[in-house]
């Protein structure tokens, strides 16, 4: 297991990081998030840095990273590439945020997002990767994927939908159908957002305060902060058995929704051979907010 523990990690990101966490004491249609979250949202979980990148920073980086985003998918298209971006992780954690920012200058009918709703009765009767399938990217397409087959090996799991055998079961298969697409050519890259807990409140008390953003809350949404231990040991146990040289996990610390979306950009564009890249414009990626699976469970893994 990891060399230090999660709630040593969870010590050292700040004064504030133990406060509010019991979700009886917390209700998302309170008038105003108490001050304490408030104040350990950023740092919460061990988080590296106990500011907000400036936001002219990000305006800038962001703009160099899309114009090579922009170049990137020339690539995929003239090079009939196929790439599968799929973006897990806990509820609010910034992936919607994030795959907005990342296709905002491209081309919809070659970069397709992929966001499916709950199975339908013939689907749940299907071998479990089949829906997935039909929506796996064609030549010269990216399909980026907002929760993908790892619903398995995390909300399904946590709520019962699906029972531990046929979740143990996934965990065993999604490595060798990943492989099983990486040599037919298709490159796949993971990334797991990670938050932490007063991050999430922060987030999902704002959702539910927001008439324009209240829609993105589903009634699980409401009971993640119960469900916040059991995320934590299903999110560990499907971060150890899918990493894989074929289809590797990187990690993302997401409490800075701006260094969040350059990182997840950086590692991208870094990953992927494409013509014309500007090592300069991409800059250098911070290794404190992106990570290996193999170092992010070996410093703690996710809080509890």
């Amino acid at each position: 297991m990891a060399d230090k523990s999660r709630k040593q990690k969870a010590q050292e990101g700040g004064a504030g990081s133990a406060v509010g966490r019991d979700p009886a004491d917390w209700r998302f249609d309170m008038p105003e998030l108490p001050k304490e979250i408030r104040a350990a949202a950023l740092t919460a979980g061990g988080y590296p840095y106990d500011e907000r990148l400036p936001e002219k920073h990000y305006l800038r980086d962001l703009h160099k990273l899309q114009i090579e985003l922009v170049k990137l998918l020339t690539w995929v298209k003239a090079r009939h590439e196929r790439v599968v971006i799929l973006f897990e992780g806990r509820d609010a954690a910034g992936k919607g945020g994030t795959i907005s920012r990342l296709t905002e200058h491209l081309n919809p009918r070659s970069a397709r997002v992929v966001a499916l709703p709950k199975p339908t009765d013939g689907e749940a009767g299907q071998w479990y990767f089949q829906r997935y399938v039909e929506h796996l990217p064609t030549r010269g397409e990216i399909a980026i994927f907002d929760r993908s087959w790892y619903n398995r090996g995390g909300v399904e799991r946590v709520f019962g939908f699906c029972t531990e055998a046929e979740s143990e079961r996934f965990l065993s298969e999604a490595p060798n159908f990943e492989a099983m697409l990486a040599r037919d050519g298709i490159r796949i890259i993971k990334f797991f957002l990670t938050i932490g807990r007063e991050t999430q409140m922060k987030r999902l008390h704002a959702r539910w305060h927001d008439p324009l953003d209240r829609w993105k809350l589903s009634d699980l949404d409401f009971k993640a902060l119960e469900k916040w231990d059991a995320y934590s040991a299903a999110f560990e146990r499907m971060l150890s058995l899918t990493d894989s040289a074929y289809a590797p996990w990187t990690i993302v610390r997401a409490n800075d929704k701006r260094r969040l979306r350059l990182e997840v950009m950086r590692h991208v564009l870094d990953v992927l051979p494409y013509d014309g890249k500007d090592e300069a414009a991409i800059g250098t990626p911070d290794h404190k907010i992106c990570i290996s699976a193999a170092t992010y469970l070996g410093t703690g893994g996710e809080e509890e």
